[in-house]
């Protein structure tokens, strides 16, 4: 039954948004689902829950020595001087000497009682928050190949690096940013800027390299005067690139670079404010060291505060690489004494900085920590004063994230020369980072050349020890 005597109440604009708020939402989802970034046919869910949603990845170039930093050998001291009395392997220099103490005394640290040396005396207030991992291996004793293999999982050129991994299995969290980002501290690694490609995934997932500066990317600055010029311009161009997609069809190469370039024009507003640390109190600019003497101690740290503005920004990866300091880098070959002081004064009070920071902001529980180099060093002097490369058993430790505080995993032997107990490979740190990450290492694949591809290959073991 009709009645004719009622008229409709006109529709309101509340009305309107009240009805189609839930519409609304799923016209957002939908924008972010097909941004690759964001879960597009790229992007997976995680395979279980994640303890860990971030990695900062501190990259010791050149091979620091763990039996002089975190791995101490009372034997080298009590043998100083003699000839070494184990099997030696061949070496990088054929150069080998005898026996050689640490010239760093060691000393235990918080309620785990873990050992550090006085290199590190910031780091080591902060051990309660680490897993010291004592027997890890390598696959090469070249620096460019152990580079790869720590950074690829492959100890050769052309695979896609863990951090193009990491974001092509989980995408980011930054739509303003890119997912992977690379701050260089002044040294490239050796094997150079393939230690960060993105291999065969699709090139969106490498890395971007941002310079230590105010202006750490090429082009921030708009030509435009105004932000409408700026826009017409945008609108312009994404018009132009889509019309190219529909007549060429999906090309990877052509959607990556469409996508860089949006994102470059997003990053034009973005990466000002986050270089911006003069934002920062003075209090947390002198806790990371910015106003040491030491040019390089300022270097690394103002690294150390941007990656951690980076993680409250939501990037997904972040590797930190060395500054240049004299002695070049952790490769001490000679004047050992010398060469690992001035890199561990450049790192050592940043790196504390950013640990207590994180925690202190209750970031440090979702962000996995790890500090590495592609090999430690021989427990023998090389000439007199030095070490060599040594792959056979070293030290890496990682923080946060969902790792065992104070823990200690592995051993090498009595002199810190070969791995004994709990032996590792890079497979394994690889396998337990994307764990923590809630990657299945096994699952996360990739179709290429006929063959599923991953970045721990067909090894790799989760070191669930070391496991909170």
């Amino acid at each position: 039954m009709h009645c004719h005597q009622f008229t409709s109440r006109r529709q309101t604009r509340r009305d309107m948004l009240l009805q189609t708020a839930n519409g609304f939402g799923a016209v957002a989802l939908t924008s972010l689902l097909n941004d690759s970034a964001y879960g597009a046919e790229n992007s997976q869910t995680p395979h279980h829950k994640p303890l860990a949603k971030n990695v900062i990845f501190l990259y010791m170039d050149g091979g620091p020595s763990h039996v002089d930093t975190f791995d101490p050998k009372p034997l080298l001291e009590k043998e100083h001087g003699q000839k070494f009395k184990m099997k030696v392997q061949p070496t990088q220099f054929d150069n080998v000497g005898k026996v050689l103490k640490s010239p760093w005394k060691f000393r235990q640290h918080g309620e785990s009682g873990i050992p550090v040396s006085e290199l590190f005396p910031h780091v080591a207030k902060h051990v309660d928050d680490m897993a010291v991992i004592r027997s890890m291996t390598s696959d090469f004793s070249e620096h460019t190949n152990a580079n790869y293999f720590l950074h690829t999982g492959f100890g050769l050129q052309g695979r896609p690096s863990m951090g193009s991994w990491v974001t092509y299995g989980l995408g980011t969290e930054s739509r303003n940013l890119p997912g992977f980002v690379v701050l260089n501290g002044g040294l490239i690694p050796p094997g150079g800027l393939s230690c960060f490609h993105n291999g065969f995934l699709p090139a969106t997932f490498q890395g971007s390299v941002f310079k230590n500066s105010a202006i750490p990317v090429a082009d921030l600055r708009r030509t435009e005067a105004t932000d409408s010029a700026q826009q017409r311009k945008l609108a312009l161009l994404q018009r132009l690139d889509q019309d190219g997609l529909k007549r060429t069809g999906r090309h990877d190469a052509l959607e990556s670079a469409i996508g860089n370039y949006e994102l470059a024009a997003r990053m034009q507003t973005a990466v000002p404010d986050l270089m911006d640390i003069g934002s920062e109190t003075k209090e947390t600019q002198e806790r990371y060291g910015l106003f040491e003497d030491f040019a390089q101690t300022k270097s690394y740290g103002r690294q150390c505060l941007v990656a951690r503005r980076l993680v409250e920004r939501g990037v997904r990866f972040i590797e930190l690489t060395c500054p240049s300091v004299s002695g070049d880098r952790w490769d001490q070959h000679g004047n050992l004494k010398q060469g690992h002081e001035n890199n561990a004064r450049a790192v050592d009070k940043p790196i504390a900085a950013l640990l207590g920071d994180l925690k202190e902001r209750g970031l440090l529980k979702e962000t996995l920590v790890i500090w590495m180099g592609e090999f430690g060093r021989t427990p023998m002097a090389q000439g007199s004063n030095g070490r060599d490369h040594n792959p056979f058993g070293f030290t890496y430790w990682m923080a946060g994230g969902g790792i065992k505080g104070g823990t200690i995993y592995g051993a090498t032997d009595e002199y810190g020369y070969y791995a004994v107990e709990n032996k590792l490979d890079i497979h394994d740190m690889h396998a337990t980072m994307l764990h923590l990450l809630g990657v299945d290492h096994e699952r996360l694949g990739f179709r290429f050349s006929s063959r599923d591809m991953r970045l721990t290959d067909v090894f790799g073991k989760v070191v669930r020890e070391v496991i909170a």
